[in-house]
């Protein structure tokens, strides 16, 4: 796992709450298109779910 998905993914376990990408690009200082990216390969390998629209939380 890329050190940037690493990255999105703590910021997402530390929020403790589902979060849209712009939260977690103001979280980790990636730029929110790069987080969008990131959470897309996320989810295609089962690592974060959408709980509600536009929000994501990790899977486990």
């Amino acid at each position: 796992m890329s050190d940037q998905k690493q990255i999105v993914l703590a910021a997402m376990k530390a929020a403790g709450k589902p979060l849209r990408p712009g939260d977690i690009a103001e979280m980790t200082g990636i730029d929110s298109k790069e987080v969008s990216k990131l959470i897309k390969t996320l989810k295609d390998s089962g690592e974060v779910i959408s709980p509600k629209r536009c929000f994501w939380a990790p899977a486990k």
